[in-house]
């Protein structure tokens, strides 16, 4: 009675328990299904649903070929080794005990292990899919590797699938091995008695068959490796490729240990035939061996023994294959040097050819005036502008001017407790307006020059472009936008009133921005994504709305061309009367022939470039071959094939033919603002610290190299590489002036041999084309300048230092850190312009108050080993070269008053009257100061050891006495801190 009334109580929790996992499974299904569908609205609605669908049926299609390659051959291994078992062989008791406990489940372990197995192979092959979709479109080069002749495109599309394949293969075969043989030993057909195996007909047959497929896959493997010792490291670990110990032993060694494999797999194959595993086995050891002697040992002699002895000589044509397909993958083939001997004294008028330069010298610094821009031009605490802002360049009245440039984006954050779900995601969607200052000018006070400001936003580049920023790279997560006709706006324009009281101009988007919430099920699915039931809920959608979101645009380009890198930096421009962000986007590859490889996240790494938790992201090739642009209003992306020829690119283009437009499409607008890309600039100058070199034997001794100096500006516990500076210059050997791109080097050397001593000077032409359209012939064309050897040409740091130590300098600063005002040094920036290099720091104050901001108050100067300190640049040239430098710069209009000084405390949300300034500091004598009378004893002292440092120094610089300079420069530093402590 017990019994059978529990019956029915199991099959109700058995009832209840598939359907608990059914519904589990169906809301599993759901939220896949929601996200996959979210994601093809997204795409679908920018115009990429075939980038989309692409991805998926490639990664299906992969996935079910990793499943069914791995599934079918385990579940056939165990299906044969479990029919052609022995049916009455004699078990011990533990086998028949496994068997017992087994049997029960066999049915089900021998589709469910294969099925487990099958599954994680396909996930593993899915994420293959542009691998083999590279392979199936590849695009011949029309290069050939100096190696084997063999198309570059085989490196780049072949090879790596190859081996991908060989690998895989070899996986499924073992674990089909180890499957088969557990089968056979379970089931009686592999015995083992002491030192005795017995093993029947139909397990030898189908173990040796296996072993045979395997080792020959290995043979394909080690036959493939040849080809790999071009792309990976020398086994001298000299270069990048194929040295002269991998060609004369390396190569050949494989190619002989491919065909040993080849025959031992035959040798299996002979067991499977005549059961004799004695052949099988001597050939494995003799493989084994073969390995080590003809793999390791002899490329070993040949390298210890021939090649390090003559090094030079003999790795001399291998070198020289390194440099070529180095300087040819990283587009830096047709950088050839040029000498220049830069002068080093100053004279009148010296500047008078390169009046079009001096006028374009950027003094206000991108970096730091991110606070003055936020306090000028912030108006509302939901208001930001970025950490750094972009130069970008504008023809005004005929003339290029060059710009620092910020768009105005929301800061949630700024609302506090406004911040409510309704509010962030109804009302406050967008930032306003674009913010732009000029590069060269400041005003009296020490403040930006803007030529493009206000809200509503007005200046220059015209009020009639779009300012609304609804796409952003601080934009909100998601934002609901969009109404009916005629509805009520709810979206925050912009403030409209001069208090917080005063009502706002408000708007409605317009525009395609994002995908469409008109109907239940879409809000349940972005309910359901953002984990919001308020989407779901809310009143404010209806079926207008557009939910607007992955609103950063280089996270748009990212996700519609999955194949490009991205540079760092996305920047703003008005084009056609829309603000949009210009993205560039690189083709890479790590499988370039004897090209070097770098770590792209390391090489961009800099002052306003972060280092990176991680790089795994090792490169030997790479091509600015992609533009993209991203409106800022309705997020639309636009992909230009810069590099038409770039194979990559190509190859891309088979697999997503229409997502990519070509580049005769740009606007000559557009094109006015396209530049050359920092990242990539920075990965070259990498490569050409070492690759300026073109000649073997100083290569191989290194005798040359270089690397890119300190930011002399940072600390040396903090610093980074300076980064690149856009500036409108000349170069030498050009016929005029232009927007260009520059580094400088210094030699490469670690602790006490480290000279900060200038070798290199490498620009770059980065204006793409002008307006009217026309594509300038001289874009992305290199100037390396090579300092001589026989002069010492002072680098960023010892300029630095030079400023930091001068006596004048410090007093005047001392001055200008009176208080509560700290002194922020702007960016150093190198020109070569009077036939010499000219070196350019904006000096800034900043107050230690909340709310301060920047202040730009001097600007230093230097040229040879003269400097000059006044409150402009025009001001500074002029003192520096014997009163008349005979060129204007940007500010030379400027006339500094000190009664018109901002205080740096002032809050300018707040107008307050401006404080009395101290008397500026008479800066017209350049001569050092000397102690007055009513100084005190400790002063005099300190200046006194001061001034006898300076000359300590000069004379230490004329005799060519580096350590003697160090040790000056330590002794004027150490007597200026104890000046400063006096006063």
């Amino acid at each position: 009675m017990t019994s059978t009334e529990a019956r029915p109580a199991s099959r109700t929790r058995t009832t209840l328990a598939i359907s608990a996992a059914v519904i589990a499974g169906l809301v599993i299904l759901f939220f896949i299904f929601s996200g996959l569908y979210t994601d093809w609205l997204w795409f679908d609605q920018l115009g990429f649903g075939g980038v989309i669908t692409t991805q998926w049926l490639a990664a299906a299609g992969m996935f079910l070929v990793g499943f069914v390659a791995m599934a079918v051959p385990v579940f056939a291994s165990i299906s044969i080794a479990f029919r052609s078992r022995p049916v009455y062989a004699k078990l011990n008791a533990q086998l028949d005990r496994y068997q017992q406990v087994i049997e029960p489940l066999r049915r089900l372990a021998m589709i469910g292990i294969p099925a487990v197995l099958g599954v994680f192979a396909g996930v593993a092959t899915s994420s293959q899919w542009p691998l083999v979709l590279q392979w199936w479109n590849r695009t011949p080069t029309g290069d050939t590797d100096p190696q084997f002749g063999l198309d570059i495109s085989f490196y780049l599309f072949e090879l790596p699938l190859y081996q991908a394949a060989a690998a895989f293969a070899s996986a499924i075969v073992l674990i089909s091995a180890i499957a088969a043989l557990a089968t056979s030993y379970l089931y009686g057909a592999l015995r083992l008695n002491g030192r005795e195996v017995r093993i029947s007909r139909a397990a030898r047959i189908q173990l040796a068959t296996m072993g045979a497929i395997y080792i020959a896959l290995q043979a394909v493997s080690i036959w493939l490796d040849q080809y790999a010792t071009l792309t990976s490291l020398s086994s001298g670990g000299l270069l990048v490729g194929a040295s002269y110990a991998d060609a004369e032993a390396m190569i050949p060694g494989r190619a002989i240990l491919a065909g040993i494999a080849a025959f031992v797999a035959l040798l299996f194959v002979l067991t499977a035939v005549i059961g004799r595993w004695r052949f099988p086995i001597v050939g494995t050891a003799l493989l084994i061996v073969s390995s080590l002697l003809i793999g390791s040992l002899y490329p070993f002699i040949v390298q210890r023994f021939q090649a390090d002895p003559s090094a030079r000589t003999v790795e001399a044509p291998y070198i020289e294959r390194n440099i070529n397909a180095t300087r040819d993958a990283y587009g830096v083939a047709d950088v050839v040097e040029q000498p220049f001997d830069p002068e080093t004294e100053t004279e009148e008028g010296a500047l008078r050819n390169d009046a079009a330069t001096t006028a374009n010298i950027r003094i206000i610094d991108p970096a730091l005036v991110t606070r003055t821009f936020a306090q000028l031009e912030q108006f509302r605490q939901y208001y930001q502008f970025p950490p750094e802002l972009d130069v970008d360049r504008y023809e005004i009245d005929g003339e290029v001017q060059d710009t620092v440039i910020a768009t105005r984006e929301l800061d949630l954050e700024g609302l506090g407790s406004a911040n409510t779900f309704y509010n962030r995601t109804f009302v406050y969607t967008h930032g306003y307006g674009l913010v732009a200052a000029y590069g060269n000018q400041r005003s009296p006070e020490g403040l930006p020059v803007f030529l493009q400001s206000g809200i509503p936003n007005d200046g220059i580049l015209g009020s009639d472009f779009e300012p609304r920023i609804y796409f952003g790279e601080s934009s909100p997560d998601f934002s609901i936008v969009g109404a009916p006709e005629g509805a009520r706006d709810v979206e925050l324009d912009y403030p409209s009133g001069e208090d917080e009281e005063a009502d706002n101009a408000t708007t409605t988007f317009a525009g395609d921005g994002g995908p469409t919430l008109d109907n239940v099920f879409k809000k349940l699915l972005y309910a359901i994504k953002f984990q919001s039931e308020q989407i779901f809920l809310s009143d404010a959608v209806n079926d207008e709305s557009q939910i607007l979101y992955d609103r950063d645009p280089r996270e748009r380009v990212q996700k519609v061309a999955p194949y490009l890198t991205l540079d760092s930096d996305a920047y703003p421009s008005v084009v056609d009367n829309r603000v949009v962000w210009i993205v560039d986007g690189y083709t890479t590859s790590n499988n370039y022939p004897y090209s070097d490889r770098q770590q792209l996240s390391n090489a961009i790494v800099d002052t306003n470039t972060p280092q990176p938790a991680y790089a795994i992201d090792n490169i030997n090739y790479i091509r600015n071959s992609v533009k993209a642009t991203v409106d800022a209003y309705d997020g639309s992306v636009t992909l230009y094939a810069w590099d038409a020829e770039d194979p990559v690119l190509e190859t891309w283009q088979k697999i997503f033919p229409t997502s990519v437009q070509p580049m005769e499409e740009m606007s000559g607008e557009l094109l006015s603002h396209v530049r050359y890309p920092a990242d990539l600039f920075k990965v070259q100058r990498a490569i050409l610290s070492t690759y300026h070199v073109t000649e073997s034997d100083s290569f191989y001794s290194n005798d040359d190299a270089w690397i890119t100096p300190n930011d002399p500006t940072e600390s040396a516990a903090t610093a980074a590489f300076q980064p690149p500076y856009y500036l409108s210059m000349q170069v030498p050997g050009a016929d005029e002036p232009d927007y260009s791109l520059y580094s400088t080097y210094i030699p490469q050397a670690s602790g006490e041999g480290t000279r900060n001593v200038l070798t290199g000077y490498l620009a770059v032409n980065a204006n793409a084309g002008s307006a009217d359209g026309e594509v300038s012939d001289t874009y992305g064309e290199f100037t390396l300048l090579t300092l001589p050897r026989q002069t010492t040409v002072p680098g960023p740091g010892q300029v630095q230092n030079d400023f930091n130590t001068d006596t004048e300098v410090a007093n005047q600063l001392a001055l200008l850190t009176r208080g509560d005002t700290t002194i922020e040094r702007g960016n150093l920036l190198t020109l070569p312009v009077g036939g010499g290099l000219l070196y350019v720091q904006p000096v800034y104050v900043q107050s230690t108050a909340e709310t301060s901001y920047p202040i730009l108050r001097k600007v230093l100067v230097s040229f040879g080993n003269q400097i000059a300190f006044e409150d402009t640049l025009d001001a500074a040239l002029d003192s520096l070269f014997g009163g008349d430098s005979g060129a204007d710069a940007g500010d030379g209009d400027v006339i500094v008053d000190p009664d018109d000084i901002i205080d740096p405390d002032a809050d300018l949300e707040t107008p307050t009257e401006p404080a009395e300034p101290d008397p500026e500091p008479d800066t017209s004598d350049p001569e050092p100061t000397t102690p007055g009378a009513g100084d005190s004893p400790e002063l005099q002292a300190a200046l006194a050891d001061a001034q006898q440092a300076l000359q300590d120094r000069e004379e230490a610089y004329a005799s060519n006495d580096l350590v003697g300079a160090a040790e000056a420069d330590e002794a004027l530093q150490s007597a200026i801190e104890r000046a400063l402590a006096a006063e």
